[in-house]
């Protein structure tokens, strides 16, 4: 039985990336005592996707809510997240000047991305799931015609 495929090869690469990187920056920080730079930047992206991808998977919780309104709802919010990360770190160490600019930029031109291919693929199952529904309801009419048509046959046969 084949665990890796075609189908879930990248997710696969991705996941094996993530836990490397991980634990690479983990063991840096173990050896040296202190983050760098990187490693944190590196920290805040992991935790933001980690936000960013559980907020979007919440979406069918807001079904009775318009698309837009969602999409627009979870953008605010991890926006809002964003930036109380950056405000946070603020009180740290002192952000750059364009550092809240930086990191809206940083945020949102990924986000956008993401988000057209998380609806895109939700609204392509959707009309998958449609396409099938409609199949089984073809066929089950074809079955009762079938039907009436056997039974027109047999009540034809007994008149005889």
């Amino acid at each position: 039985m084949k665990i890796i495929h075609k189908k879930n090869f990248f997710s696969v690469v991705c996941v094996i990336f993530t836990i490397l990187l991980m634990v690479k920056i983990l063991l840096e920080y173990v050896a040296q005592g202190i983050f760098g730079n990187y490693q944190e930047n590196i920290l805040t992206m992991f935790f933001l996707s980690l936000a960013a991808t559980f907020i979007l998977s919440q979406h069918y919780r807001l079904q009775k809510y318009p698309l837009l309104v969602v999409i627009v709802g979870q953008y605010v919010l991890l926006i809002g997240i964003v930036m109380l990360i950056t405000w946070l770190s603020g009180r740290i160490q002192p952000v750059h000047e364009n550092g809240y600019r930086d990191m809206f930029l940083s945020f949102t031109v990924p986000y956008v991305i993401g988000v057209v291919l998380y609806y895109g693929a939700v609204f392509h199952e959707i009309r998958r799931a449609n396409e099938a529904l409609q199949k089984l309801k073809e066929d089950r009419m074809e079955q009762e015609k079938g039907r009436e048509k056997n039974e027109g046959d047999w009540n034809q046969k007994e008149i005889r």
